[in-house]
C-alpha cells in the first residue's frame, strides 16, 4: 500500500533530544529550518538508530512520504535546488529494509538521479546562464520521472498515478504532489556521495 499525501509545515530545529512543542521542534543546537513534521522526526530517530546499531535503517514510507516526488524546477525554487543539494535527502540501498518497499526503492532511485543531474545542470559545466540552467534541471527531473513510470511499469503492481497520465499531464501530477516544492535542505543533513546508476544527456535544443 502506498503513502497517502502529507501536510507539509514549517518547523525551525533547536536541540536533538529535548521535545517538540508548537511550531517549534527542538534538536541539538542547529538553527535550520525543516520542511516538515515529519523530516525533523525522521533525523532524530534515524540518528538514535544510527548510534544504537552502527547503521541507519529508515522507514521507506516516512522517507516517501517526505521526500517524494521531487519538485519541478521553476524560477522561484532553481537557487534552492542548486544550493542547498548536498543538504537533501538521497536513499543508498542499505537505508531501506532487506525486503519489501520496492516502490520506494524505485522513488529514492528517481530521487538520487535527480539530484545527481542537478548538480550537473547547477555545476557540471553543461549551461551558461540561469535560462540554460532551469532547462537543463527541467529535463534533468522529466527524465527521472519518466524512468521512474518506466520502472513501475515493469513490475506486477500498481503503478504510481502520476505515471497513468501522460505529457504535461504527467508532469503537473508530478508537481502538485511533491512535499518539498521550494527544494529546502533537511536538517542537519549531509548527503552521502551516491554515483548515479544511468547517465543524463542534456539536450539545449529542447530550450
Amino acid at each position: 500500500m502506498r503513502p497517502a499525501a502529507v501536510k507539509k509545515d514549517i518547523y525551525v530545529v533547536k536541540t536533538l533530544y529535548v521535545y517538540t512543542s508548537g511550531n517549534e521542534q527542538r534538536t541539538s543546537g542547529w538553527h535550520v529550518r525543516c520542511y516538515n513534521t515529519l523530516l525533523c522526526l525522521l533525523l532524530f530517530w534515524s540518528s538514535v538508530l544510527s548510534t544504537a546499531s552502527g547503521g541507519q535503517i529508515i522507514d521507506p514510507n516516512t522517507l516517501m512520504e517526505s521526500a517524494f516526488p521531487p519538485a519541478r524546477p521553476s524560477v522561484n525554487n532553481l537557487n534552492s535546488a542548486c544550493l542547498y543539494g548536498n543538504g537533501r535527502p538521497r536513499y543508498p540501498a542499505y537505508c531501506f529494509p532487506p525486503s519489501g518497499y520496492a516502490y520506494a526503492q524505485r522513488a529514492g532511485k528517481a530521487i538520487n538521479r535527480i539530484e545527481s543531474w542537478l548538480g550537473q545542470c547547477c555545476y557540471g559545466g553543461l549551461t551558461t546562464g540561469n535560462g540554460q540552467t532551469l532547462c537543463c534541471a527541467k529535463q534533468a527531473w522529466e527524465t527521472a520521472l519518466s524512468y521512474f513510470c518506466i520502472e513501475e511499469y515493469s513490475t506486477m503492481t500498481l503503478v504510481h498515478e502520476c505515471c497513468e497520465k501522460k505529457g504535461e499531464e504527467r508532469w503537473n501530477c508530478f508537481e502538485t504532489r511533491a512535499p518539498n516544492p521550494s527544494y529546502q535542505p533537511l536538517c542537519g543533513y549531509i548527503a552521502p556521495m551516491i554515483p548515479p546508476d544511468m547517465n543524463f544527456n542534456w539536450d539545449p535544443k529542447t530550450c
